[in-house]
């Protein structure tokens, strides 16, 4: 993996000791079961960042200058078990340093580590799923450390909440948490449902996004695109409303698969990201 500064913003701004958010990459890609290529992820956000325009309008910020700083990757391993245990290192020690951690995959399974030590740090956390599948799985294809149960490992530390699904398995409904799931066909193009949502959210909160949360429209370069996603500003829209009310105190950004041939999807992912840094950190 080939690392650039996000943003591709100059040293005075990237440099770790004054800078308040910390880009850590994660290309791992190991247990992802369909179209492969995540592990390329990382990459695609960190170049397709450097094409960004660094003002942004919506918060009539240049939130650049106040300092983000890329970390060398981690998760260089087919081994579940060490990446994760490297991800929670790393983001435990971030936090330590009083910063805010921005993971970016690789698959979902690049999230455990993260919610492990952000839930370590502050106790009684929620994490907030975007994703257009519920992840419930006790295991997949052997493995707990599977992103198939990324939110079964995160429910054993957290209160979860999950927004944007439209796909699971008969195996994942006795673990369904009524009331703490909105559905894609139930909120797409609405936003009456964002208090009920945001009731739900107690503690700090963690907020994962599994870029399949969106539609295929939108977002095609992902592990496992699944019709009626959300749409851009639903998305941001929702997360403003979010980031307004609650302390946010880690994000992740995972599952791009990126496509040579499609630029778009990239583009998305970093613009993403960054809009959300400008919001958090308001």
């Amino acid at each position: 993996m080939s690392i650039m500064n996000f943003g591709g913003i100059e040293e005075k701004y990237s440099s770790y000791g004054p800078a308040p958010v910390v880009i850590l990459p994660v290309p791992y890609d190991a247990t992802s079961t369909w179209i492969r290529g995540a592990d390329r992820g990382p990459d695609a956000i960190l170049e397709a960042s450097a094409n960004m325009e660094l003002y942004d309008i919506q918060t009539n910020r240049e939130v650049y200058l106040e300092g983000i700083h890329t970390a060398d990757p981690v998760g260089l391993t087919g081994d579940p078990e060490i990446m994760v245990e490297e991800v929670q290192v790393s983001v435990a020690s971030i936090l330590n340093d009083q910063k805010f951690p921005v993971i970016i995959g690789g698959n979902h399974s690049v999230s455990i580590g993260a919610i492990r030590a952000c839930a370590a740090r502050y106790g009684n956390i929620t994490v907030l799923q975007l994703d257009a599948h519920t992840d419930l799985r006790p295991e997949y294809e052997g493995s707990p450390l599977s992103h198939a149960s990324i939110m079964a490992r995160a429910a054993e530390v957290a209160d979860i909440v999950q927004v944007g699904i439209r796909s699971m398995c008969t195996d994942e409904l006795p673990f369904l948490q009524s009331g703490r799931i909105f559905y894609a066909y139930d909120i797409a193009g609405k936003n009456d449902w964002y208090e009920s949502a945001d009731r739900l959210l107690t503690g700090p909160v963690y907020i994962t996004i599994d870029l399949d949360v969106f539609d295929p429209s939108v977002l095609p370069s992902t592990g496992t695109p699944e019709p009626g996603g959300l749409l851009y500003y639903e998305v941001y829209r929702f997360l403003d409303y979010v980031i307004r009310r609650h302390q946010i105190i880690a994000l992740d950004v995972v599952e791009l698969c990126p496509d040579s041939n499609e630029k778009s999807s990239d583009f998305l992912a970093s613009k993403l990201i960054y809009q959300l840094i400008s919001l958090i950190s308001k």
